[in-house]
């Protein structure tokens, strides 16, 4: 599902690289928040498992939209856990950070969301353990790819127009390639080795140094100015 996007855009690439079989969707031809329509894709599909990408991502719209959120981060998952475990499929949801607080030096064991993006991610998770036991949740962060919206791409545009950019410097985590989340998504897929993950790249900055960075690697001569 969420083939547009920057992650299943990639995970489609890699299934067809590796000759695996595969149809992707996205809101035109399944829409998650559909039951009916969730059914009728994944009946027809048959498929051995489904990878589940599609997501309202928005972290900042989602507070003015929370109706619309839900319904595609809780229910969603939902419908499609619903038909998997009919069907006896297996499935693996895409997950979030934000399903932790973020704040404080220590590894966290608690899933405390503190905004709606998180909260709605959180429902879907519980979702999926719920109705299934063949299932993968695996948790990302910070993740940037050719295709979609992203980080990288809002940085460059900037660029096109600001010679100086204000990128807050109080905020770390782990930039992870779509390319290389969707390599170890099909990995995972293709074994029963159900559970909760944590996927990310290796290596940790703020968003101030990852700003910095991909200046750099752009040649581009911006000046980053950061802020709490």
């Amino acid at each position: 599902t969420g083939v547009k996007g920057q992650l299943g855009y990639d995970v489609m690439i890699e299934l067809a690289r590796r000759n695996i079989q595969s149809m992707g969707v996205d809101i035109d031809e399944m829409d998650v928040t559909d039951g009916a329509s969730v059914e009728r894709v994944i009946r027809e599909a048959a498929p051995d498992a489904v990878i589940h990408c599609a997501a309202y991502t928005a972290v900042d719209a989602a507070e003015e939209n929370q109706a619309l959120c839900r319904r595609v981060n809780a229910e969603g998952p939902r419908h499609i856990a619903s038909v998997c475990k009919e069907l006896d499929i297996k499935m693996l949801y895409v997950s979030t950070d934000y399903v932790f607080s973020g704040e404080g030096e220590r590894p966290w064991d608690e899933r405390e969301p503190q905004s709606v993006y998180g909260q709605t991610k959180y429902e879907g998770e519980l979702a999926v353990q719920e109705l299934l036991d063949k299932y993968f949740i695996v948790r990302i962060a910070w993740v940037f790819g050719i295709n979609g919206k992203n980080f990288v791409k809002t940085m460059l545009k900037l660029a096109e127009n600001h010679d100086t950019v204000r990128v807050v410097n109080d905020q770390f985590g782990s930039p992870t390639y779509t390319f290389d989340l969707a390599r170890l998504l099909v990995d995972m897929v293709l074994t029963d080795r159900y559970g909760v993950y944590h996927a990310t790249n290796e290596g940790i900055c703020s968003w101030y140094e990852f700003a910095c960075a991909i200046f750099e690697e752009a040649g581009l001569p911006v000046k980053v100015v950061p802020v709490s």
